[in-house]
């Protein structure tokens, strides 16, 4: 027998190594599998946990979403609730100026015939709106009454009064001048007025009195 010839036993060695390769390599492979499946598990448990945060921020945006149109809501009512508010003020200025304008521009110099409340008029596409009209046989005064007065309320008050003659042509041949009262009048928008010609209301204790003096000369329309 050739020496370098394998023998039985050599052979049965190389299949016994040879299977015992093959099951640790099956047993690698299994083990392989297992880990994927691990894997795929905890991958199937963090894609749920994603699932669950997607509808906990789902929800979280909807409450947050009615939560915003519930505060919108509440804003808009309260704006509509100061506009009232605001509205009835108005009112109550009108009606607490509207008995004493005959005393406070007759202490100008204006004789006072007429007193009306809340003129409007519309006429070729344009409108103006009045609180107080007091007239006489040559002047008519424009008063603006305000819960608290601004400069914006200054100034819409004298566009008012260079369209007056136009829209309220009854007046045309009358002298056309303006006053403003507030319950809250600032300092700064009481100057402003003053500055613009026209007559400063204003509340002194439980009397109303112009706060003009004697300097002042009121801007004629």
């Amino acid at each position: 027998m050739n020496a370098n010839q394998p023998t039985y036993n050599d052979i049965l060695r190389l299949f016994q190594e040879t299977e015992r390769r093959s099951q640790e390599t099956e047993r690698m492979f299994q083990e392989t599998e297992r880990r994927f499946q691990e894997t795929d598990k905890k991958f199937q448990e963090t894609d749920k946990k994603f699932q669950k945060l997607e509808l906990i921020f789902k929800e979280t945006d909807r409450k947050l979403l009615e939560s915003s149109q519930e505060a919108r809501r509440e804003i808009k009512m309260v704006n509509e609730s100061i506009g009232r508010l605001g509205n009835r003020l108005g009112d109550f200025v009108e009606e607490m100026v509207r008995p004493a304008v005959v005393r406070l521009f007759q202490e100008q110099g204006i004789e006072v015939h007429e007193v009306h409340r809340g003129v409007a008029a519309h006429r070729d596409g344009d409108d103006i709106e009045i609180d107080l009209l007091v007239v006489n046989t040559t002047d008519v005064v424009a008063v603006e009454c305000k819960s608290m007065l601004s400069i914006d309320d200054v100034k819409q008050h004298l566009i008012n009064l260079n369209k007056l003659k136009k829209l309220l042509p009854t007046y045309s041949a009358k002298n056309v001048m303006g006053a403003v009262s507030a319950m809250v009048l600032p300092d700064n928008v009481a100057r402003y007025a003053y500055k613009q010609g026209l007559f400063v209301i204003a509340q002194s204790g439980d009397h109303l009195l112009i706060r003009n003096d004697n300097n002042f000369k009121p801007n004629v329309w």
